[in-house]
């Protein structure tokens, strides 16, 4: 079925649903399997797989570079049906996705031509950016210090998502000089461990826990030639977490209707002799999609301003493209704490539908209220709603874009 036969409405493109086809087989299997093992901790290896070699992790790359040539549009519809079967796998997906940007949007031919074909060959890219403990912000600990014809990096990093399911793990790092640099690191080198100590309540199967390097050498070839992100890296970062929980929304909407009309027990104060025709059980399950509904179409509107940020760096109009940008990242701000608010909202009413019920972990409705909490929780609300306020107030402008070192 479509997104318009499930009344979610229309996909971004004329050719969206064709696009979708080739994936929805595998997303159900995902789906199928979530349940299971959130209750047996057991990480997606296998999911992961059947994505990328179905070439999921390839769709933004130019069909003549052997993807699918998708917009970015067409890419958060395909990650919020993704997260609508398992927000674990979108999120150790999202460093993947952002580092498919940085080649896409980098002016040196050499990185391009090294990481497209990679990227193409299902290789795959976790995250290593985030520290913990006293580093202070806008700076590393860990270094990467140029020794003869070779680099050796030496470190730790936290919050490594997608890092223990993939092939590479993008990290930014201090040189000699106490610059910031980034690299890439193959996660089977030697000195590499990564570790799945992610302890939070919610989201505990991205393997968002610790990674350490210990004299891990490094040749020329895996150093980025600059430290600077895609310029709209802000905005897109925060919109994979946005589709995430547009997804989540819809999962859990499909989930309490499937709940509320399977329970035979009756409230002994309700409206009717089955609780799926207690009309006020059923404005609570009306409430949930129209959660769901809404957050996906403000998504996938916000990935509208995110495309336009796109073409303009493309069409090298580099004033087109600041203002792009500013635009992409004051609409994504504004849908923060919508999104949010509603997703948060919603996995939380849904447990008035079915009581105590709600509460048992194999019915999966306590996966999606700790799922969106967490989610919820990267960067927090009250500062995207400042950023909007400043801007429509005082005319400031949103923060610059991503570079390593920076917050």
């Amino acid at each position: 079925m479509t997104t318009i036969d499930l009344a979610w409405g229309a996909g971004p493109s004329a050719r969206y649903d064709t696009l979708a086809a080739r994936f929805r087989p595998i997303f159900a299997r995902i789906r199928d399997g979530a349940i299971t093992r959130d209750l047996e901790r057991r990480l997606p290896f296998d999911e992961l797989s059947w994505l990328k070699d179905s070439g999921f992790t390839t769709l933004r790359l130019p069909v003549e570079s052997g993807g699918f040539g998708a917009s970015l549009p067409e890419l958060f519809a395909l990650l919020i049906e993704l997260s609508e079967a398992d927000t674990n796998v979108t999120n150790a997906l999202r460093s993947h996705f952002g580092f498919t940007e940085d080649v896409l949007n980098s002016r040196f031919e050499e990185q391009r031509a090294r990481w497209l074909p990679r990227i193409a060959e299902r290789e795959t890219v976790g995250s290593g950016f985030s520290e913990s403990g006293d580093s202070k912000l806008a700076a590393f600990s860990t270094t990467l210090v140029r020794q003869g014809d070779h680099w050796r990096l030496n470190g730790r990093k936290y919050y490594t998502s997608g890092s223990l399911f993939a092939d590479w793990i993008n990290l930014g790092a201090v040189d000699g000089d106490g610059n910031p640099v980034s690299a890439l690191v193959p996660t089977r080198a030697a000195g590499v461990a990564i570790v799945d100590d992610w302890d939070g309540f919610g989201q505990s199967l991205t393997a968002s826990g610790t990674a350490t390097f210990a004299d891990v050498l490094l040749p020329d070839a895996y150093v980025n030639p600059s430290p600077e992100r895609f310029r709209y890296s802000t905005a897109f970062f925060q919109l994979v977490h946005l589709a995430t929980l547009a997804g989540l929304g819809r999962a859990a909407a499909t989930d309490v209707a499937r709940l509320v009309g399977e329970r035979k027990r009756v409230y002994s104060h309700g409206n009717a002799d089955r609780i799926a025709d207690d009309p006020q059980i059923l404005q609570i399950v009306g409430r949930v999609r129209g959660a769901a509904y809404a957050a996906g179409a403000i998504a996938l509107k916000a990935a509208e301003a995110v495309q336009r940020a796109y073409e303009a760096r493309q069409a090298g109009d580099e004033e087109a493209e600041t203002a792009a940008v500013a635009v992409a990242d004051l609409e994504v701000n504004q849908a923060v704490t919508v999104i949010t608010t509603l997703i948060l909202e919603a996995t939380t009413t849904l447990f008035d539908a079915l009581g105590a019920s709600a509460a048992k972990r194999g019915t999966g409705l306590d996966r999606h209220w700790r799922n969106a909490r967490t989610i919820a929780s990267h960067n927090p609300r009250v500062y995207r709603d400042r950023i909007v306020g400043d801007y429509a107030v005082n005319g400031t402008p949103p923060p610059g874009q991503y570079r390593v070192g920076q917050p």
